[in-house]
Formats: structure tokens, C-alpha cells, sequence
């Protein structure tokens, strides 16, 4: 089968399983919202802030705190995305119809990528524009310096999240499992890692901690050695082990 009948495929099989839909849908509900719940609490509580506080203040960063959940439900849509076609025993017919095992894995999350990459652009200049109108005179404009970067760092974040989730669905081959490692991971052990002093400097190389410097724009008062690009780059480097895994086993596996 040609590439693009392979990629028209895959198009065909995400949009036409409800699931896949709902989580994007909710990855972008809960980010905005949650986003614009954060930021108005932060210009309420803005007389109540330090003056360390206010100057470290980064109402871009601020805008983006509900993408700490909307990563969640693009967690769930990357693990659908690959571990459906496990859980309902369609890899047999997918493999019989696309032998060529990398050209399915990664039509497949070319296609998916795609999707999300168009829903996390979308879900952060919303999420943007929305939280500064909140922030009032505390907000920040897109033409400030590192402003825009951060705001398409936020869909490359959400969709960089979702790859990564897909290669590890591809290891795993079990929706379930999956779930199961990658929520407790995101949601609770990096989070752990990243406040504890004696795991801070191993939690910051955990593929969110380090992506999501891309959102920052005003530098933290911390002692971490790279900036927004290079903690993007960080998260890169594991999508690219977790997409390598995933096609090494599917490669070698029966289905």
C-alpha cells in the first residue's frame, strides 16, 4: 500500500473513533479553562505577592498552568491512538493490509501529530489570549520578547506529549498499561521528583519538566543549565527513544 493510502487510512481511523475526538476536545476545554481560572486568581492575589513574587511574576507562564491537566487527556488520546488497534485485535488486519511495520507505526503518528499539533496551537493562543484579558494591567503582550515563542512552544508541548505517549503505547501494546504508567508518572512521580531538593536535578530531565520550559518567558530563580529551547530539545530526545522502542518491538513482535 502507498504511503499516502496509508495516510489517508490512519486519518480515516482517528476521526471516525469517538474517543480520540472527546480527548482532544478535552485537552483543550481543560487547559483554557483551568488557565483562565489560575490567571484571575493571580491578579487577585497580586497585592498579596512578595516583591520577589511580583518581579519573578510571568503572566505567559501563568496563563499556561491548565496545560499541567490538558497533558492528561493528550496522554489518553496518544495511548488511543495506537493501543485501539491492540485492544480490539485490528493490528492483524492493519499489518496484513501494511506489512511494512515502520511505514504503519509512523503513518500513524505522523497523522496523529498532525491532529494534535493543530489542537494544541489552537488550545495555546486561546489559552493566551484569554488569560491576559483576565490579568489586566499585570498582562503580557504576543510582541513581547519570547512572548510568541512560548505561546507555539505550548502546542508543540501538548503535541510532543501526545508522540511520546504513542511510542510508549507502541512498547507497552496495552491501553490499560499504559495508562497506567504514564498517568502516575506525569501526574504525580515527576511532579514529586521536581519539588524534593534531593531529586531536583534528575526531575528536571524528565521530558515535561524540561518541555515545559518552553513556556516561560521571564527566567526562573533556579540553577537549571538550560533554557526554553534546550529543555524542548530534552523532551525531544525522549519522544524520539520512546518512538524508537515502539518500532524496534513492533518490528520484532508478532502482532
Amino acid at each position: 500500500m502507498a504511503a499516502t493510502q496509508v495516510l489517508k487510512s490512519e486519518w480515516t481511523k482517528i476521526r471516525s473513533v469517538a474517543s480520540t475526538v472527546w480527548t482532544l476536545s478535552l485537552a483543550a476545554v481543560v487547559t483554557i479553562a483551568l488557565g483562565l481560572l489560575i490567571s484571575l486568581l493571580s491578579k487577585n492575589e497580586w497585592d498579596k505577592m512578595s516583591t520577589r513574587d511580583q518581579l519573578s511574576f510571568d503572566p505567559t507562564y501563568i496563563s499556561f498552568a491548565g496545560m499541567s491537566l490538558g497533558q492528561l487527556a493528550m496522554i489518553v488520546f496518544g495511548v488511543l491512538v495506537v493501543g485501539n488497534e491492540y485492544s480490539t485485535g485490528m493490528i492483524r488486519t492493519s499489518l496484513a493490509a501494511v506489512p511494512q511495520r515502520g511505514t504503519f507505526l509512523f503513518s500513524k503518528v505522523a497523522v496523529a501529530a498532525g491532529l494534535a499539533l493543530v489542537v494544541g496551537l489552537i488550545t495555546s493562543f486561546i489559552t493566551f489570549f484569554l488569560g491576559q484579558a483576565v490579568l489586566g494591567t499585570h498582562k503580557a503582550s504576543i510582541s513581547d520578547p519570547g512572548v510568541l515563542r512560548a505561546v507555539i512552544g505550548g502546542g508543540l508541548y501538548m503535541t510532543l506529549i501526545a508522540v511520546f505517549s504513542m511510542g510508549v503505547a507502541a512498547m507497552l501494546r496495552s491501553p490499560m498499561l499504559s495508562l497506567g504508567i504514564l498517568m502516575p508518572f506525569f501526574f504525580l512521580i515527576s511532579n514529586i521528583l521536581g519539588a524534593v531538593s534531593a531529586t531536583k536535578k534528575i526531575g528536571r530531565y524528565l521530558p515535561d519538566q524540561a518541555g515545559s520550559r518552553i513556556l516561560r518567558v521571564v527566567t526562573p530563580l533556579d540553577d537549571t543549565p538550560y533554557g526554553p529551547w534546550g529543555g524542548l530539545g530534552i523532551m525531544v530526545l525522549w519522544v524520539a527513544l520512546a518512538l524508537i522502542g515502539g518500532y524496534t518491538l513492533l518490528k520484532k513482535r508478532d502482532a
